[in-house]
């Protein structure tokens, strides 16, 4: 039986390393934990070949079907910038695209984030960015917002999710329920929005609701929104937020995924032990926690002692895990693919560069005809 709780903690974390090479020490850990996934950052990545035989080692310690995560967005978040090319950012793209009538762009950029992402070695990119580009969020966002309209955000992310899923990769909308109307970095504080939820509902929630469908999965962010019934507690270890309106309202049937939990958005609200099980409690199938190995193992340690405490808990446990299993079995079930060659990552890297003039020229036209 603790065998099984400890299997089941183990399988609802994503989790970071400190390099490009596997440590003694992170062979030790992650042969325990036996985690669903893996992300990694630039820290992590020299080259295709290097990345891809890091995720080939790491992922052998893993459950089955696990998850190969980066971060490419394009713009400021571009895991890949310095190993390939710098890739035009999310409202670059949507600018050029909306305003230009040349709605393929969008298209292409999920194509070509998709492609690079395969090249090296990962299933995964956790985007498209679903917040509106409202003023409140504007220092805080930058560039990562497509639009400040729902319909914008769905445009972009419907032909960016078709670009991703044409060449075989897992996209994931955030942050939901909306960091739009924030003003402070989720990394370093709890964001207070102070939305009300009809507010939510007819604007920031938008996306989410009408692409529903299209994810397969939705990270849920750690501001508070106390104009809502959630009050004080961070969105990720909220169960209205991720059970009573993702979940039922909303009616979602995909991943639900934390953002870092090691970040200060979360930690601020509680220590690692009582959030992780705030996470899993509120309804997140996956929690993401990308650098620590102290605090991978203090969540870990932290859901095995609460289910062998709580007969509750461990049900849940157990029903989150099967049900994290059976999702991942449905969406990463594709082994890694052959590397490409050189001159193929030649051509990839050209196509990106191509890519990036096209909509700086775009955008310069649109600037003219002002």
């Amino acid at each position: 039986m603790t065998q099984n709780i400890r299997h089941a903690a183990g399988s609802l974390l994503v989790v970071g390393l400190s390099g490009t090479e596997l440590t003694r020490l992170e062979r030790a850990w992650l042969k325990l934990i036996q985690p669903s996934g893996i992300i990694l950052f630039r820290r992590n990545i020299i080259d295709a070949a290097q990345t891809r035989a890091l995720l080939a080692e790491s992922t052998t310690y893993c459950n089955p079907h696990s998850l190969r995560c980066v971060d490419i967005e394009g713009g400021t978040v571009d895991r890949l910038r310095d190993a390939i090319a710098p890739m035009p950012s999310a409202q670059a793209v949507a600018q050029a695209a909306l305003r230009s009538g040349a709605t393929s762009l969008m298209l292409r950029h999920g194509e070509l984030i998709a492609r690079e992402t395969l090249a090296f070695g990962f299933n995964t990119t956790l985007a498209p960015v679903l917040d509106l580009a409202l003023p409140e969020s504007a220092a805080v966002m930058g560039t990562r917002s497509a639009d400040a309209t729902s319909a914008g955000v769905i445009a972009y992310a419907r032909a960016f999710l078709s670009g991703l899923a044409a060449q075989g990769v897992v996209g994931c909308g955030k942050h939901f329920p909306g960091l739009g109307g924030g003003n402070l970095d989720t990394h370093l504080e709890t964001p207070a929005i102070d939305r009300t939820l009809q507010q939510i509902w007819q604007e920031d929630l938008v996306p989410y609701r009408e692409l529903a469908a299209e994810l397969p999965m939705v990270m849920v962010n750690h501001a508070t929104y106390p104009a809502t019934r959630s009050g004080e507690r961070p969105a990720t270890a909220s169960a209205y937020w991720v059970t009573a309106i993702l979940l039922r309202k909303i009616g979602y049937r995909g991943l639900v995924f934390s953002d870092d939990m090691e970040m200060g958005g979360i930690l601020k609200y509680a220590p690692m032990e009582e959030a992780a099980v705030c996470a899993i409690r509120a309804g997140i199938h996956l929690m993401e926690i990308c650098h620590s190995p102290e605090l991978i193992l203090r969540a870990y340690e932290s859901l095995i002692h609460e289910a062998e405490q709580s007969a509750a808990f461990h049900r849940l446990l157990l029903e989150r895990a099967a049900v994290a299993r059976r999702l991942r079995r449905s969406r990463f079930n594709k082994p890694l693919l052959r590397a490409l060659s050189s001159v193929q990552l030649a051509t990839l890297r050209e196509a990106i560069s191509q890519f990036r003039q096209e909509i700086e020229q775009e955008i310069k036209q649109e600037r003219k005809a002002r």
